[in-house]
């Protein structure tokens, strides 16, 4: 009866823990009191690397704006992650490598659903019938029978 006892507390134990949320930071999440450190018209991109750390990206075309971004999720279970926070900091610099402005992007998300179903291939189907049937004769032939 003890050990009966004893497998429902681990069992219940183990289903709790299973439910736990798991916590991620993904990119780098800038604080405001970085931000207030980082002077437009006075800090260079070497000072914004010492204050804010690596950009998470620079601009595709133009090296002078480096991205901030980062993301605080939240998973429990097997459900998808559920976003806590998301922050995106892009700093502008002058062609002589001085911040000119320090801003928020407004990220604008659009959730959009997960559809799961799967994508439709032609051209292959075939009965199970037809996949057994359909081997049969296509076997190589006895080498000492080929030789002759």
């Amino acid at each position: 009866m003890k050990t009966l006892r004893l497998l429902a507390c681990a069992a219940l134990i183990a289903t709790v823990a299973g439910c736990t949320p798991t916590h991620s930071v993904r990119g780098n999440m800038i604080e405001d009191y970085q931000l207030t450190e980082v002077v437009p018209g006075l800090d260079s991109q070497t000072d914004v690397l010492r204050k804010l750390g690596s950009p998470t990206t620079k601009a595709p075309f133009d090296d002078s704006v480096w991205y901030y971004m980062g993301q605080k999720t939240e998973k429990r279970g097997i459900l998808d992650p559920e976003i806590l926070d998301e922050r995106i900091v892009a700093v502008f610099f002058s062609s002589a490598g001085i911040v000119e402005r320090v801003e928020d992007v407004d990220n604008q998300r659009v959730d959009l659903p997960y559809v799961r179903d799967k994508t439709p291939t032609s051209g292959n189907e075939m009965t199970v019938l037809q996949q057994f049937f359909g081997n049969l004769g296509k076997f190589n032939k006895d080498e000492a029978a080929t030789a002759e």
